[in-house]
C-alpha cells in the first residue's frame, strides 16, 4: 500500500489541517508565469518553510517553466511534488532500537510546552505495544505536577518509572533509571528532561551533564537523542533545533501538534540547515497518535491538507 492509499496518510487526513489547502486554491484557471510563482513563494515562506529552501524549490520551477516543462497546474503541481520529496525522503528515519543494547537508552529534550511528556508517554506505548520492556526517567524534577503527568503516562504504557522529589538533581535521577533499568531487563530507558528555553546556557549546561551521566552509566552516548519541535514555531524551530543539536548532539526530531497547524514546513528547514532526520510525529491526542515520519505522505498533506 503506497503512502497516498492510507496507513499514516490516512491519518494525517483525519487529523491534520481541517481547513483548506494553502496550495489548492492557487492554480486553478491560472497561467503558470513569474506573477504565479511570486505567490507561490510568498505561501511557501507562510509555510514555514524558510528561506533557503524556498528559493531552492523556486529556482528550480523557474528553470522547469522556462525550459516549457510546466504548461499547465498539475505538472507544476508535481513537480513542486518531486521536489518536496526528494528533501523529505532522506528525512525520513525510523526510530530502530537494538536489542544487543539493553537498555537502549532514548534522551528526550526540547523546549517548555513542546510537547515532551506526552510524546515520552505514546513512544512508551508504542514500544510497549511491541513486546518491549520499557522503563521511564523522570529527570524534569523542577516542574510541578511533572511527576504526575509521567506517572499517568508511564501507567497507560505498562512502563516502570523511575523518579525522585520535586527539586532532586536531574542527573542523579538519570543514573539511577540506568540501574534500574538494567537491573529489571529493560529493553528501553526513556529519560525525560525539564523543558528549557534554548538561549538558557545554564540550563543547556545542566542538559550536557544529564547527557553525561548516562554515558557514565551506560558506557556510550544515549542511542536516540531526540528534540521535540512543536510543528507551530515556525522558523525559530530552526534556532531550538541548532542549539540543542549543539548541546546534546541530536539524533533526530519528533515533531508534534501536527493536528493543531496547517503548516509543518519547518521539516523542510531542518532538513535543509541540520540534516536532523524526523523519526516520529504526533498527529493528535491520542495515545496511539504517535506516527513513524513518511516523507512522501507529509509532502501530499503539504500540498492537498
Amino acid at each position: 500500500m503506497t503512502p497516498a492509499e492510507g496507513g499514516f496518510f490516512a491519518r494525517l487526513r483525519a487529523r491534520v489541517n481541517r481547513g483548506a489547502s494553502w496550495f489548492g486554491d492557487l492554480l486553478p484557471g491560472r497561467r503558470i508565469d513569474e506573477a504565479l510563482l511570486e505567490e507561490l513563494e510568498t505561501r511557501l515562506l507562510a509555510a514555514d518553510m524558510g528561506v533557503e529552501v524556498t528559493q531552492a524549490l523556486l529556482s528550480d520551477l523557474r528553470k522547469q517553466v522556462a525550459r516549457a516543462e510546466l504548461d499547465d497546474e498539475n505538472a507544476l503541481k508535481g513537480a513542486l511534488a518531486a521536489s518536496l520529496i526528494s528533501i523529505l525522503k532522506p528525512v525520513e528515519r525510523p526510530l530502530a532500537v537494538d536489542r544487543a543494547r539493553r537498555p537502549f537508552v532514548i534522551l528526550v529534550v526540547g523546549v517548555n510546552g513542546s510537547g515532551k511528556t506526552t510524546t515520552i508517554g505514546k513512544l512508551a506505548a508504542r514500544l510497549s505495544s511491541q513486546g518491549k520492556r520499557v522503563s521511564i526517567a523522570n529527570s524534569d524534577t523542577f516542574r510541578a505536577a511533572a511527576s504526575e503527568q509521567l506517572g499517568v503516562w508511564a501507567e497507560r504504557a505498562r512502563a516502570h518509572l523511575v523518579r525522585q522529589a520535586r527539586g532532586a538533581d536531574p542527573g542523579a535521577v538519570a543514573f539511577d533509571a540506568v540501574q534500574a533499568a538494567q537491573a529489571r531487563g529493560s529493553d528501553v530507558l526513556i529519560v525525560d528532561t525539564a523543558g528549557r528555553l534554548h538561549t538558557k546556557q545554564p540550563l543547556m549546561d545542566e542538559l550536557k551533564k544529564v547527557r553525561r551521566v548516562i554515558e557514565k552509566a551506560v558506557g556510550r552516548p544515549p542511542d536516540e537523542t531526540l528534540l521535540v519541535l512543536d510543528a507551530t514555531t515556525g522558523q525559530n524551530g530552526i534556532a531550538q533545533a541548532r542549539a540543542f543539536a549543539e548541546a546534546v548532539e541530536v539524533t533526530g526530531v519528533a515533531l508534534t501538534k501536527l493536528d493543531g497547524t496547517a503548516k509543518g514546513g519547518v521539516v523542510l528547514a531542518v532538513r535543509d540547515q541540520l540534516g536532523v532526520p524526523v523519526k516520529v510525529v504526533g498527529t493528535g491526542e491520542a495515545v496511539g497518535d504517535l506516527e513513524p515520519f513518511d516523507g512522501e505522505a507529509f509532502a501530499a498533506r503539504l500540498l492537498d491538507g
